[in-house]
């Protein structure tokens, strides 16, 4: 089995007051973080570690599947075989295959739906553009 390489980074832009930016420098300045992104990526977490309960209820309600999901070729093609479409639902990031075509993710996938990030090549984004949601 191939191994998996690490997940990627996702970039954001913030707007930020210049108080607020003041004061996470005073913070870094004083040694309680290395960086801005350190202090932004401490406080995210934080705030998820206290919302904890109601993604987890959300992600059970939605029936999400949380973290990496790799559609793979072969798991389409079984899906044609048997006349089944697939409903793709995730929270982290969803990986389309690059050997995947343009039709056969047509055939197969009838919705996605991804909260975080979605890798695929740019003809198969263009041919689901209509169920990516």
């Amino acid at each position: 089995m191939k191994p998996t390489k690490p997940l990627d980074n996702e970039k954001i832009t913030i707007n930020l007051g210049h108080v607020d930016l003041g004061r996470i420098d005073l913070l870094v300045q004083e040694g309680f973080y290395a960086n801005r992104s350190d202090f932004i990526r401490t406080a995210i977490r934080n705030q998820l570690a206290g919302e904890a309960d109601a993604v987890s209820r959300s992600i059970e309600r939605h029936m999400l599947q949380l973290g990496l999901r790799d559609v793979t070729r072969q798991e389409l093609e079984d899906a044609v075989a048997k006349g089944e479409r697939l409903h793709i639902k995730v929270v982290g990031l969803a990986r389309i295959a690059p050997d995947i075509t343009p039709d056969l993710a047509q055939a197969a996938i009838a919705s996605l739906t991804v909260l975080g990030a979605l890798q695929a090549s740019p003809a198969v984004k263009a041919a689901l553009k209509d169920r990516i949601t």
